[in-house]
């Protein structure tokens, strides 16, 4: 039985969902405690539950301890089924953190599937959809995984109601990654996303981050978003001959537009001048499959506590050695295996 203390390190949910993935994918039982023990709202709360009930039907698996507000579970896994899986979260918490937890698992499965999320898409705590499908499945891609997600409609916090649909084939994992070369830039682009809120948000939006990335006029475009309540998305891609890395900032309420066009600018912009080729919520996505699978390499800029704790709960289930040191100066080299 593999013990693991919740508060150490990020402390926050990425703990659990790691050791939920790694322990379905391993076969070795886990007992967790101190969940998000350092949070204003310590437990589990929705998505995090949702993921741990995700978890338990993925593998026909066992779990004590699996209600709202818990701060210890402990979960058994069972044999892992491909199949056809549903998995509202209730909430406006993040599908995409849902997604993260069952992906490992069913590429190993021993038949495709096909996950329904309902929950959040773009709620500012966790990687956007478009991230998940663009970055990280464009990843997955470079080394054989077949896998793709589309959006019926986004989730915007608080009112959530967002649709994802992913479909996911077995892999063998026998290929390893590396992303250490990001080649030449080919564009940057993005899209102002708008639901039920006056269109001048998106508007300033998108003229922000086009002076900000000094962009042509058409390089930002304006979008209307299906979604059951209000919300805003300002979405960047920046697309590499090797990669394709995706920065977002969700509206929030008493927050300018143009504030939240200069977030995404900075975080373009640092990315750029890196060198890097992985951002950093890529680089915390990657470590699961290279570890589970035949390992690899890429660069990233400087490690995270986010990224440091997720290392720390891979090697709780597996011995496969990660390596990571500073070859330039906030340019990082990541080993796997």
């Amino acid at each position: 039985m593999i013990r693991i203390d919740g508060s150490r390190g990020e402390g926050g949910g990425q703990i659990v969902r790691s050791a939920l993935a790694l322990s379905m994918a391993t076969g070795q039982s886990f007992t967790i405690d101190n969940i998000r023990a350092g949070r204003k709202k310590p437990g589990l709360m929705r998505q995090h539950l949702t993921s741990v009930l995700a978890a338990r039907e993925v593998c026909d698996g066992k779990v004590d301890g699996a209600e709202l507000g818990s701060t210890a579970i402990t979960f058994h896994p069972g044999e892992i089924c491909g199949g056809d899986y549903h998995f509202p979260i209730g909430t406006a918490g993040g599908t995409g953190l849902v997604f993260q937890t069952v992906f490992p698992a069913l590429l190993l499965a021993d038949e495709p599937s096909t996950v329904k999320l309902e929950g959040g898409t773009h709620n500012g705590m966790s990687p956007p959809f478009e991230f998940l499908r663009d970055s990280f499945l464009g990843a997955m891609a470079t080394i054989g995984i077949e896998a793709s997600l589309e959006m019926d409609r986004a989730g915007f916090y608080p009112a959530g109601g967002g649709i994802v649909r992913a479909s996911i084939n077995p892999a063998a994992l026998d290929q390893k990654i590396d992303l250490t070369d990001r080649g030449e830039l080919k564009q940057i682009h993005g899209e102002a996303r708008i639901a039920n809120l006056p269109g001048g948000i998106a508007e300033r939006e998108a003229k922000t981050l086009r002076a900000q990335l000094d962009l042509d006029e058409g390089a930002i475009r304006i979008r209307n978003a299906d979604a059951l309540g209000p919300g805003n998305a300002l979405l960047a891609w920046i697309e590499f001959e090797g990669i394709t890395e995706v920065y977002c900032g969700v509206g929030e309420h008493g927050v300018r537009a143009e504030r939240i066009a200069e977030r995404v600018a900075k975080s373009v912009r640092r990315h750029l001048r890196s060198n890097a080729v992985v951002g950093p919520h890529l680089a915390d996505q990657l470590l699961l499959p290279m570890a589970l699978g035949s390992g690899g390499r890429f660069t990233m800029m400087r490690p995270s506590l986010h990224f440091e704790t997720n290392v720390e709960t891979v090697l709780q289930f597996l011995d496969t050695p990660i390596r990571y040191m500073e070859e330039n100066e906030g340019l990082w080299l990541v080993e796997v295996g």
